[in-house]
Order: C-alpha cells, then structure tokens, then sequence
C-alpha cells in the first residue's frame, strides 16, 4: 500500500472540514473509490489507484483523507453500509419475530454479489494478518454490525441480552459467509444456518 507521501499532507487534512462543499466533495470522492474497490478488490490498493478511479491526483485524497489506511478504512465503512442497508430492506418485509429477521437478513447476506462479499471478506483477512495496521478494519466491523443485529431482538430484552445473542448470530454468520467463498458446500452452510435459527428460536421463547 502506497503511503509515502502521507506524512506531508496531514497538516492539511480536512481542511476542508465544516464546510458543506468540501464534506460534499469528500463524499464523492469516497463513493468512486469505494466502487472501485467493490469492483476490483483490495489487492495492491493505494492512494494512486483511488486517486486514478476517482479521476483525481493523490494530492487532492490527501486534502480529504488521512492517508491510504485512513481511505481504505472509510471505503470499506461504506461497502458495510451498504451491506447493512441491503439487508435492511430485506429485513422490512419479513416477519417481526427475532428468526423471521434473521432468515431474512441471512438470505440477503448469501444473495449478495460474490466480489461485495469477497471483499469485505478480504478487508477482515488483512485485520488479521497485519493488526497493527489494519486493527481498525475489525473492530469496526462489530461495531457496524452489532447494532443493528441487536435492533432485531425483541425490545423488552436487556442491553446485555441483546448483545449476547446479536454476537452469537454475528459470528455464525460470518462463518457460514467464509464457508460460502471458500467451498461449495452449500447444503451445509444451509444445514448449519437451520441449526443456528432453531437456538435463535429457542432464545426468544425462552422467559
């Protein structure tokens, strides 16, 4: 990753801060590189790769961003987001039970485009391998995540309820996610998935 030229330029990041044009602008940067990024994967990501698909120099990301770490951090925000939001949606028309959610949101998870999930995949893979880079890349994602796994819980649940079941299913999920890309072994992401809905199921009848 490219980042010798970010020291130079941290005087001057976010300048542009508070001003409605220069948030505008940082924002549209974002959304061509994060496409990009959706496109093309992380692999040999650096600020002049993002700067040429976002048709711009890597001076003006500087102006912008933090660096490359702090763009591939913000990128990768984004591509949650709009993870969440698809499941969201599929959220919307499911039934208002705790499984009736998570089957749905699962189903939009395991429909989602194959590189979308590739990548985000990828982006918790450099989280584990260079931690003291990327630490960033996986506490964020818990934090995405979780909230909204926890809005799915009934709401007469304690917080601490809430979190602990929202973990359970966060972390089965992402198993079954990896399982996906890495094997062909859908029936057992799916077998596996029925089994995870059966504790969900119990946890909500349960007083």
């Amino acid at each position: 990753m490219d980042n010798a030229t970010d020291e130079p330029a941290r005087a001057s990041y976010r300048r542009s801060a508070g001003s409605p044009r220069g948030e505008a602008r940082r924002r549209e940067l974002l959304a061509k590189i994060t496409d990009d990024v959706a496109e093309n994967g992380l692999v040999d990501f650096s600020l002049r790769r993002a700067a040429r698909a976002a048709g711009t120099t890597h001076k003006v990301l500087l102006y912008h961003f933090e660096g490359a770490e702090d763009l591939l951090r913000q990128v990768v925000v984004t591509l949650r987001e709009r993870r969440i939001g698809n499941a969201l949606a599929a959220v919307a028309g499911s039934p208002s039970t705790l499984a009736g959610r998570v089957r749905a949101a699962w189903e939009s998870l395991r429909d989602e485009e194959t590189q979308l999930r590739r990548v985000l995949d990828q982006a918790m893979g450099l989280a584990m391998y260079d931690p003291g880079r990327y630490a960033a890349l996986g506490r964020h994602a818990s934090q995405q995540y979780l909230p909204t796994l926890m809005a799915f819980c009934p709401q007469l649940w304690p917080e601490q309820r809430k979190l602990e079941v929202a973990s359970m299913i966060l972390a089965t999920l992402r198993g079954f996610l990896v399982d996906l890309l890495t094997s062909d072994d859908g029936a057992g992401a799916a077998a596996g998935f029925d089994a995870l809905l059966r504790a969900v199921e119990r946890e909500e009848a349960a007083p």
